[in-house]
């Protein structure tokens, strides 16, 4: 009985952290349960100080329900943030709120024999800083570049195979060290669900959301939920082979969109346009620093360089014309960018507008909203949280 009382304590935290607030008739409606038995586990929680009572709901006629928010200082979540360079790592508490800083790990991930023993020693590092009890730490979640199988905890494409540390995934081997639950998944499958949970996916059915990055990935929502695939590698969008340019791919192939569309390739090609005589208020990018190189040309495009809108406007129209496939093939409602190119905000809108009035039949495409993500690049940590607390209710079930 102590077990099935802990399982419903925590699907009504794990309910209250996704919704924010709820009644006890909401959670009895969610949980399938009477709403005496919910009463008493609510007032449980309460007097345990994990929920707060937040006041009444507006009104609708009817007497007003009380209502009950998680108290965001109960518990944490570390949340990591991975792609092929940069590492970030951050606590959240219950609201998606940074407590403390953020530290920044430079971790590239090709042909990098000794990346998960990195990745495990930064987390012991910041999980030993931490100014909060760790008992108070429910899981940590992780979204890093690659083909991730989730169930077995394993990376395909990136990080040392685990079985070198006599472990057989990546999960039992960070968990067991650091004695607290780890989740993986694709980084722009954990975006998506930050999209899906927090920002413009809510309440959405059908939505593509594009992660603009050093690639640019994909998370699918389809019938309201994350979509992974038959095997959990559904949405390798940066390797559709969109053009004839003889350019190799990160994946062996040539032709890739990422061949022409990240902000890998924004760099490189914001260097070759000042080599050749192009005029920008950057007048050289720095070197050895592909974060902050993709900062300040975005940062000059944002306050108008003309050189520096052009190269977006050029990647975001080939961008669109990925977009277009997507809408013929899945006839999404909404496409979401997101991740960290988003933070161009809406230069990327209009080209690839124009690549989709250009390449996409018009009525599949004239009710496909497209929206700049107001989670941004917080997306992937917010993501990462959220991780952790789609599998809250089975942390505890062993």
């Amino acid at each position: 009985m102590i077990t099935k009382k802990l399982s419903n304590k925590n699907r009504i935290i794990k309910q209250l952290y996704f919704s924010g607030s709820m009644s006890c008739a909401d959670f009895s409606m969610q949980l399938n349960k009477s709403l005496p038995f919910i009463t008493k586990l609510v007032n449980d929680l309460v007097e345990e100080e994990v929920i707060v009572e937040t006041g009444f709901a507006p009104s609708t006629g009817g007497r007003r329900p009380l209502m009950y928010s998680l108290k965001p200082e109960t518990l944490y979540i570390v949340a990591v943030s991975m792609d092929q360079f940069i590492t970030r790592i951050a606590l959240m508490d219950t609201n998606n709120e940074v407590v403390g800083d953020v530290a920044r790990i430079v971790l590239t991930l090709s042909n990098n024999d000794d990346a998960l023993m990195t990745l495990y020693g930064e987390l012991d590092k910041f999980v030993q800083n931490l100014k909060v009890d760790k008992k108070k730490i429910i899981g940590v979640g992780i979204g890093m570049p690659g083909f991730i199988d989730i169930k077995q905890g394993i990376n395909h494409s990136f990080l040392q195979t685990p079985s070198t540390y006599g472990k057989e995934s990546i999960t039992q081997f960070i968990s067991e060290k650091l004695d607290i639950p780890v989740f993986i998944d694709n980084d722009s499958s954990v975006i998506a669900l930050a999209e899906l949970r927090f920002g413009a996916g809510i309440n959405r059915k059908n939505v593509m959301v594009i992660n603009v990055s050093w690639g640019v990935g994909l998370g699918m929502i389809l019938s309201g939920n994350l979509y992974r695939g038959a095997n959990g590698f559904a949405g390798e969008f940066s390797h559709i082979p969109l053009f004839t340019n003889n350019k190799l791919c990160s994946c062996g192939k040539s032709g890739c969109l990422e061949t022409e569309t990240s902000l890998s390739v924004l760099i490189e090609k914001f260097k070759e346009a000042l080599a050749q005589g192009r005029v920008s208020k950057l007048s050289a990018v720095p070197d050895g620093n592909i974060e902050e190189a993709s900062a300040l040309i975005v940062k000059c495009a944002i306050e108008g360089d003309r050189l520096a809108v052009e190269l977006l406007s050029e990647i975001g129209y080939k961008i669109g014309r990925g977009v277009a496939i997507l809408i013929h093939l899945l006839n999404p409602e909404l496409i979401i960018l997101s991740g960290r190119g988003t933070q161009a905000g809406q230069i990327w809108q209009a080209p690839i507008q124009q690549a989709l009035n250009e390449h996409c039949i018009p009525k599949l495409s004239q009710n496909t909203l497209i929206k700049v993500s107001k989670l941004g690049f917080d997306a992937s940590l917010i993501g990462a949280a959220a991780l952790v607390m789609e599998n809250y209710d089975h942390i505890y079930s062993s």
